[in-house]
């Protein structure tokens, strides 16, 4: 079945940006005719949100490249949502305008715990049941999850067949490949599934609680996580589809390397894509070169967790410059404070510059290992401020382990000593100074997974210490809602028992709550009490000999490893960067840091 542009074309006329759902991209990839397994890349987002995530291409180039047929989904606005449901119109592929119940995969990219809603939404809106068990024995496509969420997938466990942990350039389409040899989702399918790294069945792992209602044991295969070695010679797609409608981040995007040295304690991000694995520049710069080529973008964004830490950083400007046509930007978005250059920064369009502290007091920077000083953040503000910029992002949270108010006071003399930076020399007037500051959210598989987040009365008192102290003139203060971030908090460390909440919840309307303006505290607050859920069970303190409901899950890095890091930041003592030394996290086997080869 295709769905005809005739069948909704009336409904394009009534919505809002209906560019989001007509297909036809420049430079989409061509699926193959009759192709042996059709696999969906859905992303539980709005498409310019989605079309911006590096990620959903490289996954479904993999597919491509194996002869099998690869497209696109998004979460529709509500809008369009409301007028397919009442024309009867199935939720379709963006290419093939194909209905999604009649692919043989949909996988999922998770980045965010508030897009869970929308999973079901898009399920919703495909015409196919929400839960595993409701879908077993009939002809549905098997529903799969990947993503940094996928590193605690269990509040999602119920809705789902296959969670894709880790890098997920070839796990994907072994699966598909693994499909056709079954004939099918049979349960040696399943099993076989099981056993490959990366792969993650939820319904071979069954969780066993105690009567005090805490997870007691588990019984089922352990996943691993997926660990690509070699990055030049991953997938890659060579060229990149334009979107219709402008982009959160609208330019071309090449992944410099995979992974982060600093080990701050409070991030996710820098545990589970460990350990640092780095592209060529020979590889970057052909790639570089085939997407402003297949696009006509006029930026190329060098991604990473920490660019500024990629060792061949300067030769691969060089060559850049060199090989791309006059014009192109580059843009280097993650440069961290002690790693700023001002050559880095030169052909950057000068608007405003991020740092991000992340705490105000030294002290509390060495609590989160945040390994950089007062010093070194003044000098990179006043080297930005040397090469024309004029405006300074600060990034900073509330709520970390050990904080006292005098930590987010701190922040004040931050503030101070760079606007009097700025002003030694003589610079145009108006410095602009942004602060935002985001509750901290305890996450799985970080030092701080075991750690109590702040409830909202406490989150809003240490916004008002902030606001009291920054009421300045030439700053703006932002901070994220409370409420927004302890439900992201729960979602985060949560645990099977949460999928009835997740599901209450989409039945009351929820959907989109990552977005402020349509998030309904109201509906989730209604959907926790229906079900008998205490969010306060999710966000308190775990004992370090709990089992956590991520637990049985294998990333590489050690429990002991994540212990001992807790530990030294309850001392205010730095680890540092894995540059310096190996910390002995568990994944020494596969480190090229630890093997001198950093």
């Amino acid at each position: 079945m295709k769905i005809a542009t005739d069948d909704i074309r009336d409904i394009l006329m009534r919505v809002d940006k209906p560019a989001r759902y007509t297909g036809g991209e420049y430079g989409g990839a061509k699926c193959p005719e009759n192709a042996p397994f059709y696999f969906c890349m859905a992303f539980p987002d709005l498409y310019e949100v989605g079309m911006s995530n590096l990620g959903i291409k490289i996954v479904a180039e993999s597919f491509l490249r194996r002869g099998y047929a690869a497209d696109y989904a998004f979460a529709p606005a509500n809008d369009f949502g409301a007028e397919l449901k009442k024309a009867g119109i199935p939720l379709y592929s963006l290419s093939l305008k194909k209905p999604l119940a009649e692919f043989d995969m949909i996988g999922f990219s998770v980045q965010f715990e508030l897009c869970y809603t929308n999973i079901l939404y898009m399920l919703d809106l495909a015409g196919i049941p929400l839960r595993r068990a409701d879908r077993a024995g009939k002809r549905y496509p098997l529903i799969a999850i990947g993503g940094p969420c996928a590193v605690n997938p269990e509040p999602l466990a119920d809705f789902v067949d296959l969670v894709f942990i880790g890098d997920g350039e070839s796990a994907d389409a072994d699966v598909a490949g693994l499909y056709l040899e079954c004939g099918g989702p049979t349960e040696q399918f399943f099993r076989r599934a099981a056993a490959i790294e990366g792969v993650y069945v939820p319904a071979l792992m069954d969780v066993k609680y105690g009567k005090d209602g805490r997870i007691c044991a588990f019984e089922g295969p352990t996943p691993r996580r997926a660990i690509v070695s070699d990055l030049d010679g991953a997938v890659f797609p060579s060229s990149q589809c334009v979107p219709n409608v402008e982009s959160v981040f609208d330019r071309s995007i090449i992944e410099v390397m995979r992974g982060c040295y600093r080990g701050c304690r409070f991030c996710q991000a820098g545990f589970i894509y460990r350990p640092v694995r780095q592209r060529s520049v020979d590889t970057l710069t052909r790639q570089a070169c085939s997407l402003i080529a297949s696009t006509g973008y006029d930026e190329v964004s060098l991604n990473s967790l920490s660019t500024g830490d990629y060792p061949r950083l300067r030769e691969l400007l060089r060559s850049l410059k060199g090989s791309l046509p006059d014009g192109v930007t580059l843009a280097l978005p993650s440069l961290r404070v002690d790693s700023f250059d001002s050559d880095f920064a030169q052909d950057a369009r000068k608007i405003s510059l991020t740092f991000a502290p992340e705490a105000g007091s030294q002290r509390l920077r060495d609590v989160i290992n945040k390994d950089i000083t007062e010093e070194e953040i003044l000098t990179a503000a006043e080297s930005a401020f040397d090469i024309g910029y004029s405006a300074v992002k600060l990034y900073f949270m509330l709520g970390l382990p050990t904080e006292t108010d005098d930590d987010l006071r701190a922040i004040r003399r931050i503030v101070d000593l760079i606007k009097s930076g700025y002003g030694r020399k003589p610079r145009a007037k108006g410095l602009r100074v942004s602060v935002s500051v985001s509750t901290f959210i305890p996450k799985p598989f970080t030092p701080f997974q075991w750690e109590k987040q702040a409830d909202e009365a406490q989150a809003e008192a240490k916004q008002k210490v902030l606001r009291d102290c920054l009421y300045i003139k030439g700053v703006t203060l932002s901070w994220s809602d409370p409420f927004t971030s302890r439900l992201e908090g729960v979602l985060a460390r949560g645990d099977r028992k949460l999928a009835r909440v997740v599901e209450r919840a989409y039945r009351l309307g929820c959907t989109f709550d990552g977005w402020n303006s349509l998030l309904k505290k109201d509906a989730w607050a209604q959907a926790f009490a229906d079900c008998g859920v205490d969010p306060a069970i999710y966000t308190r303190e775990r004992a370090e000999d709990e089992l956590l409901p991520w637990e049985f899950i294998d990333i590489g890095i050690t429990k002991q490893f994540f212990a001992r890091e807790r530990k030294r930041a309850y001392g205010g003592i730095v680890t540092g960067s894995c540059k310096a030394g190996c910390s002995g996290c568990g994944l020494q086997k596969v480190c090229p840091a630890a093997k001198g080869e950093a």
